[in-house]
This record gives structure tokens, C-alpha cells and sequence, in this order.
């Protein structure tokens, strides 16, 4: 018998989440690769086997042996769109909201992003990782073990260099993975109200070699975000920070089609960036552009559901298109402070329409590939990191199904139990 450190078996569900050469797409978004009565072995943080449990328990002595009777075993739920690190919270701004301003209308009086950059900026390193490992101890509850982070709550170069070194605190910290984004163009700063060339300017000569200096310092790479959005930045401006990200070094990913559709998408798959986020007013032409090219399309359906909007990310447009869907949670202070991928699951099936199965695929392998990892994690393949959930329910379909409760009753990371 081969010795291994972890073997799971007799799960009544064990959901693969295979990879088709890549990303699911279209059509293939939902296979699960499930083995019923199902068994995984794992040695030295990296999957060895999966399949029947027979099979798997006459082939391996383990150190640590779980009996998963009754349970259904998945991938860790990567979640590719977080806002993670800020500072404060916007509770005001949720009851103006209720009281009928809009998000752009907070936003233009000086609060929406303003808001949490004044506190974030005030705040040091060590209160960044204080405030924000409570969240990120809520993810991993949740089944999150791979999360990307933003800066974007500096807006000047110190401040999102501290953010950054907040983000590497924070991965060395706990045990949820992060993958780190560059995003001084989240907003214009006050001091640059209606002169956003200039802050562009700012921010391709100044804070985006910044940030590849920091990229060189500590050997981490970044991607660089823009929100590519109608009173933020235009499409001209959003090309002229990608393009002068990736001559640094930077990968790329997009903030989209939020609240107009500005051909943002479409400059994302052109550019070659990982992922296109948000995408509730992608117009036709930039969704068969996310058919024809490599870049993920992540929907974050708690956004608009935080914001009370009807409309959502056109999965069903994205799918007929041949394109690759993820979903993430856009945890973040003002329109959705949700931890919970589980609940975007939920959200996914109602207003995505979307069935359990794809909205899986779509938290788990999907969003790999939308923070460039899904060759190392995202699906219990074997040589794939050990990052594994234990649900406390013998179905996957009891994910989405269910909602506002924890179906997740244990954590693996790297092969080790964290939760």
C-alpha cells in the first residue's frame, strides 16, 4: 500500500469539477466529474487520487483517515472579485440608499469609494490586517481557500503600496490564499475632480512603476484593475492604464459594463486580461467577443442584489456565447459586504439563472482560472493543490437550493484542516 497523509472516503458525493483544457465554457459549464461513494488521497499538500472508495482505501494507508459518510466532498470555493483591504464601513450609505439615492449619486456628493478612502487612508498597516482578518476568517468558513484582493482604497501612491503590504500580511496571516490586484484607477480622487486625464497621468507615471517595484521587491505578481465605468474612467483612459500595466509586467482584469456598457469587455478580451468583471450591461458584441477569447467573465451577483437592482450578469448570453462564467463575491464596504460564496451561489441560481451544478463550477474551477491559478487549484484533479470541502449534506444541489445558513462543516488547505 502507498502512504499518504490524507484519505476521504465513503462520500456520498465526491464533485471533481474537471477541467476541459481550461475553463468550463458554455455549453460543458456544470460538469461535476461526481463519483458517488467516493474517496480522495492527498500527500504533501497535493491531491494523489480520487475515486471509488474501495478502491482508493484497498490503495492507500494513511496518516489521517475521514470518514465522509454522508457528506459531499467539493473543491474549495475560489472567489476572484474582493475588495479586501479596507478600512471602516458604509451603513450610512446603505440607509441613504433605502431612502432613494443612487449609487452614482452618493458617490458624485463625495461618499461612495471617497468615503472608504478617507478611513482606509487613515488607517496603518497593522489596523488593515487587524480589520480584515475577521473577514477573511469569515470566507474560509464559508469554504473560501483562494481569494483575490484590491487596493483601490488609496488613490494616492502610499496609500496603495500600504495596501498592498496589508494584502501580504494578511496572505502570511490565515489560511485563505490571495492573489493580489492593482487598482489605483477605482475612483478619482477628490483633489482631481474633473480633471481625470490628469489623475491618469498620475497614474501610469507614477503609482503603476510603483507597484512594479513593489512586484520586483517581494517577487509577487500583480494584476492591474480598472473601473472602466461612465464617471470613472472612459474607454480611452481605461486602454491607456491596461496598456502601460502590461508593458510593466502587470496581468490584466476589467471592471466592466457595471452600469453602462462602454466596450470594456470587449478591450479586456482584446488586451488579453484574465478576467471581465461585473458585466450586467455587456452590449451583444463585446459577449461574443468573451466567446472568441481567453478572458473569464465574473459575475457578482450579490452587487446588484445589494444595490436592489433587477438587472444581472446575462449568463445564459455569456453561455450561448461560448464564453468562460465565474461568479465571485465583490466582498466590499458599500454595495455588498457578503463573505459567503455560498450565498452567491444562491443568488447565481435565482438571478443568473443558473443551475446548481453551473453555479459550482463557476465558485470553484471558473473562478481559478479568473485570478490565473486554475492549473493549481479550483477542481480536486489529481497533482491539483489539496484545498477540499466537506459539506454537511450529501447533495451539491443543497448549495444554491439553501441560503443565509453554513452548509460547510470542514475545510481542508493544502491538505491540512483549518476548519
Amino acid at each position: 500500500m502507498e502512504n499518504v497523509d490524507l484519505l476521504i472516503h465513503s462520500a456520498a458525493q465526491l464533485c471533481v469539477v474537471p477541467a476541459h483544457n481550461g475553463p468550463q465554457r458554455g455549453a460543458a459549464l456544470g460538469d461535476l466529474g461526481i463519483i458517488p461513494d467516493g474517496a480522495l488521497a492527498a500527500h504533501q499538500g497535493r491531491i494523489v487520487a480520487t475515486g471509488r472508495a474501495a478502491d482508493l482505501r484497498a490503495r492507500f494507508r494513511a496518516t489521517n483517515e475521514i470518514d465522509a459518510t454522508g457528506r459531499c466532498v467539493l473543491p474549495g470555493f475560489v472567489d476572484p472579485h474582493t475588495h479586501l483591504p479596507w478600512s471602516g464601513d458604509r451603513a450610512n450609505e446603505f440607509e441613504q440608499r433605502l431612502a432613494g439615492a443612487t449609487y452614482m449619486e452618493i458617490m458624485a456628493g463625495g461618499g461612495g469609494i471617497m468615503s472608504t478612502v478617507r478611513q482606509t487612508r487613515q488607517a496603518s498597516v497593522a489596523d488593515l490586517v487587524a480589520d480584515n482578518l475577521p473577514r477573511l476568517q469569515q470566507m474560509l468558513a464559508h469554504g473560501t481557500t483562494s481569494a483575490e484582493a484590491k487596493t483601490g482604497y488609496g488613490l494616492d501612491t502610499a496609500a496603495e503600496l500600504k495596501q498592498l503590504d496589508a494584502m501580504l500580511a494578511l496572505d502570511a496571516a490565515q489560511p485563505v490564499e490571495l492573489a493580489l490586484t492593482f487598482l489605483p484607477a477605482h475612483a478619482v480622487p477628490a483633489g482631481y475632480s474633473g480633471r481625470t486625464d490628469a489623475y491618469v497621468d498620475l497614474v501610469v507615471t507614477e503609482m503603476l512603476p510603483a507597484g512594479a517595484a513593489w512586484m520586483r521587491q517581494h517577487n509577487r505578481p500583480l494584476f492591474c484593475d480598472v473601473f472602466c465605468e461612465a464617471g470613472v474612467f472612459d474607454l480611452a483612459q481605461t486602454r491607456r492604464i491596461l496598456e502601460t500595466a502590461r508593458e510593466l509586467g502587470y496581468k490584466l482584469k476589467v471592471h466592466a459594463d457595471e452600469f453602462e456598457g462602454l466596450g470594456g469587455t470587449a478591450l479586456a478580451v482584446e488586451l488579453g486580461a484574465v478576467s471581465a468583471d461585473h458585466l450586467v450591461r455587456t452590449p451583444p458584441a463585446d459577449i461574443q467577443a468573451l466567446g472568441r477569447g481567453d478572458t473569464v467573465a465574473v459575475g457578482l451577483p450579490g452587487t446588484p442584489f445589494g444595490l436592489a437592482h433587477t438587472e444581472y450578469t446575462p449568463a445564459g448570453q455569456i453561455l450561448a456565447a461560448g464564453g468562460a462564467l465565474a461568479l465571485a463575491t465583490d466582498c466590499n464596504p458599500g454595495t455588498c459586504w457578503c463573505e459567503s460564496m455560498q450565498m452567491v451561489i444562491a443568488l447565481a441560481c435565482r438571478y443568473m439563472k443558473l443551475t446548481q451544478a453551473q453555479a459550482v463550477a463557476a465558485a470553484t474551477l471558473n473562478a481559478a482560472y479568473a485570478i490565473g491559478r486554475g492549473t493549481e487549484i479550483g477542481s480536486l484533479e489529481a497533482g491539483k493543490q489539496a484545498d477540499i470541502l466537506l459539506l454537511s449534506v450529501a447533495d451539491y444541489r443543497q448549495l444554491g437550493y439553501r441560503f443565509g445558513t453554513n452548509l460547510v462543516e470542514m475545510v481542508f488547505k493544502r491538505g491540512q484542516r483549518v476548519i
